[in-house]
């Protein structure tokens, strides 16, 4: 493993492998400017239909229910009905009690720092009330941040502690958090809002949406990553989408995903989330390449876990699932 302290993953959204990353995308900066300068991951694969599991999976490797699959319209507490292995919590609802555990609680476990960064959100740690109906499913002017799309707030671990507002946060904090690397945190888990993720199109405040408006927003933000002293020091950017344009689109899945005790297809129509692709950029990848390993969102939260050192969360300990490794950090400059 490279000596990696800084991992920053950014979401769009709905975007298959051939929309995002193919010849006529409409996001050349992110297709094709990004793309140059990192490695390829065109085998890589969102784990379920709709939206929300695909977060909740990168950080906990729990999988989907049927709430979950709804996007969880109702901002329901989870009810457990029993235990099944690999440690999923098996049951119904959104909101996992302190007994699941999450990327989160391992990070601050080891002393290590994490910060939610949230596009449009109102309020630090924005949430609705537990079995109430969630407001931000749909996008209004001045506030197009999603509930669904940040997934620390389906962990009552994260959102009854009183540090929350501290680590989940507007996206305007990264600018400062970038100044220094002591400033950056750990991991840095960023979320446009509903219009430059590309969910909507057109948007509600009459920008284009799409794929158009994510490379917008790409050339704002990726530079400020890129130049931040923690990124050039020992810094790993993940790009990636969700899921792909839906599940009657694609809901394939790779790496032995399987029927969860909750959902016996993940992907509704499917076994997963189908084809969407990552690029990893670190001074650890080499610009301009690929691999066709392939991965999916359980794989990403190995491999952050693999980063910290950290144990594996959920279907992150599926074994035989693959994680990041010499084909990502393919530099040559894996050491410090």
């Amino acid at each position: 493993m490279p000596p990696i302290k800084h991992v920053f993953v950014i979401n769009i959204e709905n975007k298959g492998y051939d929309k995002t990353w193919g010849p006529g995308s409409a996001a050349p900066y992110l297709s094709q400017t990004l793309r140059s300068q990192g490695v390829l991951l065109d085998t890589y694969y969102g784990t379920a239909h709709n939206s929300q599991p695909n977060y909740v999976a990168q950080i906990s490797g729990q999988g989907p229910n049927t709430q979950m699959q709804s996007d969880c319209q109702s901002y329901s507490p989870f009810t457990g009905t029993g235990n099944a292995s690999p440690a999923q919590a098996v049951g119904t609802g959104c909101v996992f009690p302190t007994s699941v555990p999450n990327l989160t609680g391992q990070l601050n476990a080891q002393k290590l720092t994490w910060k939610g960064y949230m596009e449009d959100m109102a309020t630090p740690c924005e949430h609705p009330a537990l079995d109430t109906v969630d407001p931000t499913q749909k996008a209004t002017v001045g506030h197009q941040y999603a509930v669904r799309h940040n997934p620390f707030m389906y962990f009552s671990s994260i959102t009854d502690s009183p540090s929350c507002a501290q680590h989940v946060v507007g996206l305007d904090a990264l600018t400062a958090d970038l100044a220094s690397a002591t400033t950056t945190p750990n991991l840095s888990y960023i979320t446009p809002n509903l219009c430059h993720d590309g969910h909507d199109s057109p948007c509600v405040d009459g920008q284009p949406g799409g794929l158009t408006s994510v490379d917008e927003w790409m050339k704002v933000w990726v530079p400020k990553i890129l130049a931040s002293p923690a990124y050039k020091a020992d810094g790993m950017l993940v790009i990636t989408s969700d899921e792909s344009d839906g599940p009657h689109s694609d809901a394939t899945a790779c790496c032995n995903e399987g029927p969860g005790p909750n959902a016996a297809l993940p992907g509704i129509t499917g076994p997963g989330g189908g084809r969407i692709g990552a690029l990893v950029l670190s001074r650890y990848t080499k610009p301009n390449t690929w691999s066709t390993t392939s991965y999916n969102h359980y794989s990403l939260l190995a491999s952050i876990e693999d980063i910290f050192r950290l144990p594996h969360l959920g279907y992150a300990q599926t074994p035989g699932l693959n994680r990041f490794g010499l084909d990502v950090y393919n530099s040559g400059r894996n050491r410090s």
